[in-house]
């Protein structure tokens, strides 16, 4: 582990997330990936297809910053669907998993009224620290 999970004593265990992270480094700020390709078309209007393809571009930007996926401190999901979210997360570990290995930052997921580009369901930023 290269960040220290923050674990409050007596508290149960999270599921697919931390309660909080410490980390010292150089800091990377992803701005919020969306579920498009590269060439900023959507190759799918499904919710899951959509997560998969965010979680790709954020490893990619995170490597164009020097860093992986067990960087991440911190994630925030915007989504525009709470109850598809909710009833399709065991779809979504395995996707999750695929793109992000099992590095499970803190996070946080709030429903939206509607994103920018109006195909997208999904928008996810995250936060990581490269430790010095």
């Amino acid at each position: 582990m290269i960040h220290k999970l923050l674990q409050p004593e007596g508290w149960l265990p999270p599921k697919g997330y931390a309660n909080g992270v410490a980390a010292r480094g150089t800091t990377l700020y992803v701005g919020g990936q969306i579920g498009w390709n590269a060439q900023q078309q959507f190759e799918s209007d499904d919710f899951i297809d959509q997560c998969g393809q965010a979680l790709r571009n954020i490893a990619e930007v995170l490597r164009a910053g020097g860093a992986d996926p067990e960087h991440m401190v911190r994630m925030t999901w915007y989504v525009t669907d709470r109850d598809e979210y909710s009833r399709r997360l065991a779809e979504l570990g395995p996707v999750y998993r695929d793109a992000m290995g099992r590095n499970f930052p803190a996070m946080t997921c709030v429903q939206v009224a509607a994103l920018v580009e109006h195909r997208a369901k999904i928008e996810i930023e995250v936060t990581a620290v490269i430790p010095d």
